[in-house]
């Protein structure tokens, strides 16, 4: 049943103009390729991008089973590429940052997945603004182009501004980013001093509610829901606001949304098109959320160790 809704959202995505889909081997332990590699069966290959990420634990989870080694990365790249039934991905990511492999080990078996044609282009995920300049400098002696930086963004989530945005545009890597509607808190949906409404990921005991629980506090709750009015000026729905409001950042090449129902992907992709008045951006949003929004650079971090 999963797998069918999986399928329907990739053909209302498709039928809505959408050609990037972005996974990651990790995602329901390889599972979630497999779908995404059903559901674009038959489609033109050269009229879709696709991207996937390597570095979280796969199969049965053993050493070699993790990580940015040498080993992973070649052994995940043609997994990936089995399970995805493409002969490359347009964008193959470094899903966090490894600090037990040398960076250059690591660069190194992306520049010959590169030239042996499996990946167009290289990017990261979640990396400082130093490691990016040093996976940047590695990329160009080695011959090829790191493009690419996918970091959590929103009104609610914005680490990346202070330090890797900068780093970023005086790089040439833009942003792809990640839960730009706060795990669905800024849809509006969760009010404050009630109950989660039922089925939604603050009620999901998988994992979804432990990624959302800093947001569900009142206090966040409460401005979130001084939005509204802000999105009904804009002529927008609370989850076009969230996905507009990324976007209007220079830097941010695209966001990825996900959705559980086919019908949520032709109302988020409207979002593509629209464009904020620097009033309703810096002052109305800003005076909604001031200080509840997360900034702190350093919580832009992989973690210490493989197994963290």
């Amino acid at each position: 049943m999963e797998n069918d809704v999986a399928t329907q959202c990739v053909r209302a995505a498709l039928d809505a103009g959408i050609s990037t889909f972005d996974t990651a081997d990790v995602y329901a332990n390889t599972a979630a390729e497999t779908v995404l590699g059903e559901a674009l069966k038959g489609e033109r290959r050269e009229s879709l991008e696709i991207f996937t990420k390597v570095y979280g634990p796969t199969g049965p989870k053993g050493k070699n089973d993790l990580g940015l080694s040498r080993k992973h990365i070649m052994d995940s790249i043609n997994g990936s590429l089995s399970r995805l039934q493409t002969d490359y991905v347009d964008l193959y990511q470094a899903h966090r940052y490894d600090f037990e492999t040398p960076l250059e080990e690591t660069m190194q078996a992306f520049a010959d997945i590169v030239r042996q044609g499996k990946a167009l282009y290289i990017g990261v995920s979640e990396w400082t603004a130093g490691q990016l300049r040093e996976g940047h400098a590695l990329s160009k002696e080695l011959g090829f182009q790191l493009i690419s930086n996918q970091p959590q963004y929103s009104m609610l989530w914005r680490v990346i501004e202070a330090e890797v945005v900068p780093a970023s545009e005086e790089l040439g890597v833009s942003q792809i980013v990640w839960s730009p509607m706060a795990q669905g808190v800024l849809s509006g949906k969760y009010l404050p001093g009630q109950p989660a409404p039922e089925g939604s990921r603050a009620t999901d005991d998988k994992g979804g509610a432990k990624m959302i629980e800093r947001w569900m506090r009142d206090d966040v709750l409460a401005g979130v829901q001084e939005l509204k009015p802000i999105a009904a000026e804009a002529g927008l729905s609370m989850p076009q606001l969230a996905v507009a409001w990324v976007l209007q950042n220079p830097n941010v090449a695209s966001a990825i949304v996900g959705a559980f129902r086919p019908e949520q992907i032709a109302d988020t992709v409207t979002a593509a098109g629209v464009t904020l008045e620097p009033q309703t951006m810096k002052k109305k949003i800003d005076d909604a959320i001031g200080s509840l929004a997360e900034r702190d650079p350093a919580q832009t971090k992989s973690p210490a160790t493989r197994e963290a």
